[in-house]
């Protein structure tokens, strides 16, 4: 392969190192009204009501909304992005008189300078009739409390959903007799481990702004990863028409799941409908820490069984999940939780259940790894707990108990393993990080300890029966290619991997092929950029609609050297007779085609999936800790992907350094914690701790590949599954290193030093 798999520059490199105006609010017209939002100070409470005259009367105001400007009896929506049917409950108003949450939103203010809406915002008075909150997830279910008792909500999938019981979904699947075989162990594990919620962090926050084109229909622009699921969303809440909608995606600054909920897009779109001026929204960085979509916290119970020789008999897994005052993404996220952790090993049986509860707390969403990162800091956690029982080596048990290729997995919905190279994943780190020669601990001269531990990982390639990627491919007349996505690309690299896979086709140099994406007017149908599906699923959306014009510029090139279209070559730039000599170069074909011709020189190919192949992954975490004051470091952190074909293996690598760093942030200083009335106590950038260049030493990546063949040129996913080992590995380094196991995260220098765990 001349173009996949290699180590191409980023289409959009230069304008973003250069500060180019690319993103949402550098594209924003300079005419915008400025829409923010009255926040509710309270958990759980009635608007009573609220007078707005004075603020109104602030110059500059131009408008302001409250729940009298919404039907309260209305169909309700979700802000979650997934296909139709969501399986995410519709529980949500643009605005409503009961507010959930502090941080929910109470009103809008409109206005021509942010001056005049911040002292709008200030003389906005509100009367709340304050209700009792269930803060606690534990005690949510069938809680006389109920943060959703209004009749309009609506459960469109057969989740477990009952909202009169504050249960979001709920589920137990099995295969085998569990409790049979568990006591029939030698040896069996049984703990309870807690992930609590944490924030994406992008750099760029949520961010929006809104037109009305020369149609009169909405147009939005946002920083989203789901242009065609926002288009329903923003529809769903302002009940207008999806015909109406437009929505367009400019570069992303980040994104990690938090923009695959829409945040921040119906806020101006309302603005906007119903005043008919331009309008944008900027979260602050504050905002984005109490009225986001954070991480689900999640309890994760595990039982695990094996015999004294280490051979693993069965799992069972039971998850309670936090999916806060709305349930966007709750009945899917934790399903990862079982379904990415248990099938890494196999097992006689195995059995998953799961609760996801409302609660009156900022409500979740998606993150990087969505639900895989909590199940597999318990599974793992277990795994590397029974191999210092058993006095075995933590990689050699592994290598005892794991998955192989041509596998049938009971615990991922009995999909085979078609490829794997996890047992290499473990060879190369147990080399790469001297294994055998460190493990466990280490006493350096500066008096710490450098330990080591362990951990291994899968995730998914898309949503198999449900995602689609599409993709158009035109011939412009410079004999140049555009390709159109509706997959969006927050900084993952999507667009030159995707120009890659489809220059690889077309034999062309891979600046001949211009991305445009997303567009809900212009692109093809693309579910979005999330749940590892972009390389996969709309990389052979891609390649294929790329063979198709491939195949119709041989066709039109036949019919120009006047000979049969199977006698003729393509080399990428001439189309060549086998049986005449004669040939005809790409452009003067580009031309031709503009002129008396039948043969559009245009394709569009969506694609679906019957499969999910995982992409594997193994971990080895290096610490150093300081006994007397509990200050950890991740001096070294060693990392083996199968990803299966890397198309771009400088971007996979920075993919893989990226999730390992956001994980080893998640393990031991990220972490969202609440007042006993429901604030969120780490509401800035100053309270909440994301880790820096100076918190870790030094990634090592290599790549174990193994191929794929029903993914494009042999490629799996790589973007989720990175952010899962970290935890469970350096949760066990600190055991390691300390003697002391802890179950809830973040494992932070207090913790370590005290041997306490938290509440």
């Amino acid at each position: 392969m001349k173009i996949v798999n290699q180590p191409l520059r980023k289409k959009d490199a230069m304008q973003l190192v250069t500060g180019k105006p690319v993103y949402t609010d550098d594209l924003a017209p300079k005419d915008c009204l400025i829409v923010k939002l009255l926040r509710s100070p309270y958990a759980n409470a009635i608007i009573e009501s609220i007078n707005t005259a004075v603020a109104a009367k602030v110059p500059d105001i131009e408008a302001i909304f409250t729940y009298e400007d919404v039907d309260q009896e209305g169909k309700r929506c979700t802000y979650a992005g997934q296909t139709y049917p969501e399986p995410s409950p519709y529980d949500r108003l643009l605005l409503d008189r009961h507010v959930r949450f502090v941080g929910d939103v109470t009103a809008i203010v409109v206005g021509r300078t942010e001056k005049a809406v911040d002292k709008a915002l200030s003389l906005i008075k509100v009367k709340y009739q304050v209700l009792d909150a269930v803060l606690d997830f534990h005690t949510a279910l069938d809680n006389p409390i109920l943060v959703h008792p209004e009749k309009t909500w609506e459960a469109l999938c057969p989740v477990g959903a009952d909202n009169k019981r504050n249960l979001c979904a709920s589920e137990v699947i099995s295969d085998g007799d569990v409790d049979g075989v568990l006591a029939d162990c030698d040896v069996v594990i049984d703990r309870t481990y807690r992930v609590k919620a944490v924030q994406q962090n992008m750099m760029e926050p949520f961010c929006t702004f809104c037109t009305i084109d020369t149609y009169g229909r909405l147009h939005v622009v946002s920083s989203t990863q789901i242009v065609f699921h926002a288009r329903r969303i923003i529809a769903n809440a302002l009940h207008i028409p999806k015909t109406q909608v437009r929505v367009t995606k400019p570069r992303i600054g980040g994104g990690f799941g938090a923009k695959q909920s829409c945040v921040s897009e119906m806020y101006p779109a309302f603005v906007t409908w119903k005043l008919k001026k331009p309008s944008k929204i900027v979260f602050s960085r504050h905002e984005c820490h109490i009225a986001a979509s954070p991480r689900h916290e999640m309890e994760v119970k595990v039982r695990l069984g094996a015999t004294k020789e280490g051979k693993i008999r069965a799992i069972d897994v039971y998850t309670l999940s936090n999916t806060g005052a709305y349930g966007e993404h709750g009945p899917t996220t934790v399903g990862l939780s079982g379904h990415k952790s248990i099938p890494l090993y196999r097992t006689e049986a195995f059995r998953f259940g799961f609760d996801v509860v409302y609660t009156n707390l900022q409500a979740a969403g998606a993150y990087r790894g969505y639900g895989a990162p909590q199940g597999i800091f318990a599974v793992e956690s277990a795994v590397n707990e029974l191999a210092a029982k058993l006095k075995i080596d933590p990689i050699t048990l592994r290598e005892m108990n794991i998955t192989h290729e041509g596998d049938i997995m009971p615990a991922y919905y009995g999909a085979p393993n078609t490829s794997c190279a996890l047992d290499k994943c473990l060879a190369q780190v147990r080399e790469m990080s001297d294994w055998d020669e460190k493990f466990p601990v280490r006493h350096m001269p500066n008096g710490k300890v450098r330990s080591m531990g362990v951990a291994i990982a899968m995730q998914g390639s898309s949503i198999p029966y449900c995602d689609v990627g599409g993709a158009t491919i035109k011939v412009n007349d410079d004999g140049s290619y555009t390709l159109l996505i509706g997959a969006a690309d927050m900084g993952t690299g999507c667009d030159t991997i995707l120009a890659q896979m489809a220059a690889e086709v077309l034999e062309c140099d891979f600046a001949q092929i211009q991305v445009f994406g997303a567009d809900t007017d212009a692109s093809p149908y693309d579910s979005g950029s999330y749940a590892s599906s972009t390389t996969y699923i709309t990389g052979n959306a891609v390649t294929a609609c790329a063979k198709k014009i491939r195949a119709k510029i041989c066709e039109l090139g036949a019919k120009k050297l006047e000979c049969a279209v199977e006698d003729v070559i393509f080399d990428g730039k001439f189309v060549r007779s086998t049986v005449n000599d004669k040939a005809i170069s790409l452009v003067d074909i580009a031309a031709a085609s503009q002129c008396f011709n039948n043969i559009a020189l245009q394709e569009t190919v969506e694609m679906d999936s019957l499969l999910s192949p995982p992409p594997f992954m193994a971990g080895v975490a290096e610490l150093e800790t300081d006994l007397l004051t509990g200050e950890t470091e991740v001096v070294n952190y060693y990392a083996s992907v199968d990803c299966g074909t890397p198309i771009n293996p400088h971007l996979a690598k920075v993919q893989t350094e990226g999730g390992i760093l956001q994980g080893i942030g998640m393990s031991l200083m990220e972490n969202v914690t609440y007042s006993p009335d429901g604030r969120v106590y780490e509401n800035s950038l100053m309270q909440y701790k994301i880790p820096t260049r100076q918190d870790i030493g030094h990634i090592h990546v290599d790549f174990a590949c193994s191929y794929e063949k029903s993914g494009p040129y042999g490629a799996k996913s790589v973007g989720e599954l990175v952010i899962n080992t970290p935890a469970p590995a350096i949760a066990d380094a600190v055991y390691q290193a300390t003697g002391k196991r802890f179950y809830t995260l973040p494992i932070t220098p207090e913790k370590i030093a005290l041997g306490e765990e938290d509440e």
